[in-house]
């Protein structure tokens, strides 16, 4: 025995668990769905099955095989093959075609190669751009790979937005087309694109048409179009009418602070498009803030007359000075003195004052009831997508019946007519149902802020702070009952309308009185108003 044979016990051990033998797996990736047509997966897995061949390297899995982008490593099939690498523990190599695809993040891809190398002993090999990074050159080759597939991303990025900014300033969309309009000429380039508004861009004319016109509530407007046969979102209305697309204008994020006409055909005029949205907007809108009245009347439009439900104006008599809320409309001619009418809206919102001690325990019960309200609401998603799931399963299959010819044109289009609507209005329900708890607690805090003293905020606010606070307190507006000189509420936004149910009920705790089982529930109204929708504006 050699005199250093007896120093063995003092080597420092090697503690990772390294791969023993040859295996070895395959990841493939590309971008696009489109680079699947060229064979280019195909073409990557073929290759690397050759180098694992002339490397005698013994392939057990294959990953990727799909189009992902590399431009974070957040990626489903990726992040596949990490798990499986660190659950197996028997891989010594990855095998891609080139580091690129492996990953196109830079630093943060190397350092995931780095870390693989490091502690689990996998090395990252690229078919094309052979290297050993086991070595100090090597590891700096593959870095310097990762760096430079970032780069060029980036360049592509540039290239890609300078390219999309000149189409805009040419009057093209060269992204998503909206709503409404059709590229018959699809296939082209995107400077050839032309733009023909299809039988949906008619029922939102007819929209425009209706809001402009009749000054029609969006929910009502909704209401009219699926009598004609045209279903749609209420939100997604509100988008529409807000995109100066529709009357031939092009804004974009591409091009900040600047307006394009576009090469499209307009669906409506620029005045009726001004005009929707000075009404769907006036509490904002930079004419009515400036006019000389508006500070005066902040319940302008807000305020509807009961008996034909149009928006109430105002005027001025001049000599007096006094203001006056008006119904134009030639059955009415009902007036109101301002004054008196902002006294009877500020003793509606006196009645939502919450004490400072009840506070606390108010935002306690509102944050369990919105809760349970929104796991219920994701039971009723939940079911109502299942039966979505089995309507088009249906269809599916009364198509395929139709296809055998086992039951004539006739039966086909009556059942699948019925089918599909009622899928439709389950689609709709499921759409109108969309909950976010995530700013609960912040929509909560400021309700209560507002709560501490509604009438003084209301009072001390200028014309915008004015109108923004009465419409999320009461979202559809108030009514002037004439004949009985009352103010009446429609919809009271459920957060304040909850807030007020819990307050009284505290109150009468404190005074001794009992307390009704389910006092908080969801089908308990506020006393002295309308029962609101089940469905929270916050």
């Amino acid at each position: 025995m050699s005199d250093l044979e007896l120093f063995k016990s003092f080597i420092a051990k090697d503690k990772r668990k390294l791969p023993q033998g040859n295996n070895a797996i395959i990841y493939t990736r590309v971008s696009h769905s489109s680079q699947e047509d060229n064979t280019s997966l195909e073409s990557q897995k073929k290759y690397c099955e050759l180098f694992a061949q002339r490397k005698g390297l013994d392939v057990v899995a294959y990953f990727g095989g799909t189009y992902e982008s590399a431009k974070t490593d957040d990626r489903k099939e990726f992040n596949r093959m990490l798990a499986y690498l660190k659950k197996t523990k028997t891989i010594s190599t990855i095998i891609v075609y080139s580091y690129e695809r492996f990953s196109r993040s830079g630093m943060h891809g190397a350092q995931i190669a780095e870390d693989l190398l490091k502690l689990n002993g996998i090395v990252t090999l690229a078919v094309t751009q052979e290297l050993d990074p086991t070595t100090a050159s090597g590891s700096f080759q593959q870095q310097i790979f990762f760096l430079f597939s970032k780069m060029d991303n980036e360049l592509r990025k540039d290239k890609t937005i300078t390219g999309m900014t000149e189409l805009v300033r040419k009057g093209v969309i060269p992204y998503t087309i909206p709503r409404g309009y059709t590229n018959i000429n699809k296939g082209a380039r995107a400077i050839d694109q032309k733009l023909e508004i299809n039988d949906e861009g008619k029922f939102l004319k007819k929209a425009f048409e209706m809001k402009h016109d009749f000054n029609y509530s969006d929910a009502l407007i909704v209401k009219k179009l699926k009598l004609l046969g045209y279903t749609i979102d209420p939100r997604r209305l509100g988008a529409v009418y807000k995109n100066p697309f529709y009357c031939g204008i092009i804004v974009s994020k591409l091009i900040p602070n600047e307006i394009i006409t576009g090469k499209h055909k307009a669906l409506i005029s620029k005045n009726i498009f001004l005009s929707v949205n000075n009404i769907k907007n006036e509490k904002v809108s930079p004419n009515s803030i400036r006019s000389n009245d508006s500070e005066s009347l902040p319940l302008k439009r807000f305020l509807k007359c009961s008996v034909c439900n149009e928006s109430l104006t105002g005027f001025i008599v001049k000599n007096k000075n006094i203001f006056y809320y008006k119904c134009r409309t030639n059955t009415c001619h009902s007036t109101k003195n301002a004054s008196i009418m902002h006294q009877k809206f500020e003793e509606i919102i006196k009645e939502f004052t919450i004490d400072e001690d009840l506070v606390e325990i108010i935002k306690v019960k509102i944050k369990e009831l919105f809760q349970s309200k929104f796991e219920n609401k994701i039971e009723e998603n939940s079911l109502t997508k299942r039966k979505i799931k089995e309507l088009e399963n249906k269809i599916n299959l009364i198509e395929e019946r139709f296809v055998l010819g086992e039951i004539d044109k006739d039966l086909f289009s009556k059942f699948t007519k019925k089918l599909k609507l009622e899928k439709e209005e389950l689609e709709q329900q499921l759409s109108n149902s969309k909950i976010n708890s995530s700013n609960l607690e912040k929509c909560i805090n400021f309700a209560l802020k507002i709560c501490k003293n509604p009438t003084k905020i209301w009072s001390s606010g200028n014309l915008e702070q004015r109108v923004k606070f009465q419409t999320l307190m009461f979202p559809e507006g108030i009514k002037y009952d004439k004949k009985n000189d009352v103010v009446q509420t429609t919809r009271i936004n459920e957060l304040f309308s909850k807030m007020l149910d819990i307050s009284r009920v505290l109150k009468d705790i404190k005074k001794g009185e009992s307390i009704i089982k389910n006092q908080f529930s969801f089908g308990v109204t506020a006393e002295g108003f309308k029962p609101p929708t089940l469905r929270a504006e916050i």
